[in-house]
This record gives structure tokens, C-alpha cells and sequence, in this order.
């Protein structure tokens, strides 16, 4: 059986990319982690690969905004990008990797290169690491998400999470359009506001698509709930057979098969 090439995308300051290698080698990947260096030489090409995840952590430090070196590079040297996702090849990027997806123009999804959102620093001013609930749109396109529940449990680690929109009327197309892929959400499911919401960003948006599906950005960590025991209330939560992150790592490499 093919095992789907995937390219995971580190910098100085990467630090979930061994985490991701092993969820995908798990459900029968090829991962690769290849530095954006490699990429700015030409010694390794996008197109060479059947799937693309930018991990998270905290590129070149964050130190003019969370992943915003890194999305220049992307835009510089991953010209092809765009390219790529429109022949429907899968497309992740996971915390800092949502941020320099946005920041690079990638999501939301627009008809040009322009960046239309943004992340700015958590609402309660502080680092943000703990389990949080979140709802996935259940109209959403996305091909992470099959077989899912509506409703999950996901770590988020982030200082700078709230994602914001360049103008009001974003929004209202970002609904139309159904490319809100998960928000954060109470434990009874609804939309709340701190500590539920950890960092304030509107409408409760905790992951962006694209109207085709393939391309996710998401601020919680998929790679850190792959098996039941990464649970902090796992002898208790009989019903999970295994982490949900693990679930949207194999339904992109079935995919891509």
C-alpha cells in the first residue's frame, strides 16, 4: 500500500514537528521533516510530496509576532503553495503553523495574496496551555473531520491565539462561505467567553478551511491527542478507542491514498 509523502515544514523555533512525524507514521505515512532552508535552496520541492503540515511551536522565537518570519519564507520560497492546494493535496497547519498560514495570505481563503486576519495576544494576557472543548461545524467541507463527533476535546498552548478579521464583513463571508471549522465552546456545547474561549478570538474561532476542505489551520494540538492515555481524564473517558487528533491525521494520509 502507497505511503503518502508528507512534508513537514521547521524552522529555528519548531518544536511539535517530531510529535506530528509520529501521528503520521502511525496511520501509515512518509513524513519528512524538512527545514525551510531546503526548500529556499531548491535541494527539496513542495510538489514532491502529497501533503504539507507546518507544526507548531514558536518560529524564529516569535519575536516579531508569532510565526511571521516564518510566513514570509513560506510566501518567498513556497511559491507553489497556492498551487498545491488547489489540486487538492491536504494542507495543515497546526498553532504557530495557523498563524504563519494566515499571515502568509493562505486562510482565510481569498481571490488574492493579501492577508485578511491576523493574531494578536491572548484576552486574559497571559500563555494559555490546558485541554479545551471545541465544536466542529458539521458543514464544513474539511476532510480532517470525517467520522469525528461534533463535539471534542483538544490542548491548545498559545500566547497568542486571538485570531482577528480585518473587517466585520469578513465574518458574515467567512459563515456564508462555511469555512469556520471549529470553535471553542462550553462543556454543554455553546459558545462562551473566558476560560471556555481561551483567548477571545471572534466568534469563537478555533480553526479556519478553505471551501474545498483540504486546507486547515487550527489553533489546538491534534498531535498531542493520539492515544487515550494523552487524556488527563483518560480511565474515565471509556468511550474514546483513540486520541481524535490521530483521527484527522489518518483521514488526511486515506486521502491522500
Amino acid at each position: 500500500m502507497k505511503k503518502p509523502k508528507v512534508l513537514i515544514l521547521r524552522s529555528a523555533g519548531t518544536n511539535c514537528d517530531f510529535e506530528t512525524a509520529n501521528a503520521l507514521r502511525f496511520v501509515g505515512a512518509e513524513p519528512r521533516r524538512v527545514h525551510v532552508n531546503e526548500i529556499k535552496s531548491g535541494k527539496t520541492r513542495l510538489m514532491n510530496f502529497d501533503m504539507l503540515v507546518i507544526p507548531g511551536g514558536f518560529s524564529y522565537g516569535d519575536d516579531v509576532g508569532a510565526g511571521r518570519i516564518l510566513a514570509n519564507q513560506v510566501r518567498l520560497y513556497l511559491k507553489d503553495l497556492r498551487q498545491f492546494i488547489r489540486l487538492g493535496r491536504p494542507v495543515m497547519g497546526i498553532c504557530n503553523g495557523f498563524q504563519v498560514l494566515v499571515k502568509a495570505g493562505i486562510l482565510p481563503c481569498s481571490n488574492t495574496c493579501e492577508q485578511t486576519a491576523g493574531f494578536t495576544f491572548n484576552d486574559s494576557g497571559r500563555f494559555e496551555a490546558r485541554w479545551v472543548h471545541v465544536r466542529i461545524n458539521t458543514q464544513s467541507s474539511s476532510l480532517f473531520f470525517k467520522g469525528l463527533p461534533e463535539m471534542i476535546e483538544l490542548p491548545v498552548a498559545h500566547a497568542e491565539g486571538k485570531l482577528v478579521l480585518k473587517s466585520p464583513r469578513q465574518l458574515e463571508e467567512l459563515k456564508k462561505n462555511k469555512t469556520i471549522a471549529m470553535q471553542y465552546v462550553s462543556d454543554d456545547g455553546k459558545l462562551s467567553g473566558y476560560p471556555f474561549n481561551p483567548n477571545g478570538s471572534i466568534f469563537n474561532i478555533a480553526a479556519l478551511s478553505n471551501p474545498e476542505g483540504n486546507c486547515l489551520g487550527m489553533m489546538p494540538h491534534p498531535e498531542r491527542f493520539t492515544s487515550i492515555h494523552h487524556h488527563p481524564n483518560w480511565t474515565r473517558q471509556t468511550f474514546h478507542k483513540e486520541g481524535v487528533g490521530l483521527a484527522m491525521f489518518r483521514n488526511a494520509v486515506d486521502y491522500c491514498r
